[in-house]
């Protein structure tokens, strides 16, 4: 990842830590990855997972998070159909689902919300990211843990 785009505003400490980014991939790598969303083995995933030394797989829908990382990388497919105004709400704060958008935290309380429930699929990419480069990434921001 090209963690250089990411400025201060791009940090939250309220009500939770967390990093909210938009477009920390490029929107040519993003559509290509969404048009490929369902076949996380193909070459553009591939390539993807290689290059960022990471895993990855294909929600659904936010409750299909998996809690079991100490780090909770989520990373928004929204359909782009959907025009629909939804939420992720982390520890109740409120943030906008949007396409190509990265949530990054620690903090294992998600909920998602609909303001009118129009689509079945809220789709988002979760990503693998270890304690030791989460706080790689928290000294960006002057912060540790």
């Amino acid at each position: 990842m090209d963690w250089a785009k990411l400025k201060l505003d791009h940090y939250h400490d309220q009500p939770v830590e967390h990093i909210c980014i938009t477009s920390l991939i490029d929107t040519n790598t993003y559509d290509r990855l969404y048009e490929n969303q369902k076949d996380l083995n193909h070459q553009s995933w591939q390539e993807f997972k290689k290059k960022h030394n990471t895993n990855c797989s294909l929600r659904e829908n936010i409750s299909d998070i998996d809690l079991s990382n100490d780090v909770i990388w989520l990373w928004f497919f929204k359909e782009r159909s959907d025009q629909t105004a939804s939420y992720v709400h982390i520890k109740g704060k409120q943030i906008r689902y949007r396409p190509n958008v990265f949530l990054i935290s620690k903090c294992k309380d998600f909920k998602f919300v609909h303001a009118s429930r129009k689509y079945i699929r809220s789709p988002f990419v979760q990503l693998d990211m270890n304690v030791d480069d989460y706080n790689k990434i928290l000294k960006r921001f002057n912060k540790t843990t």
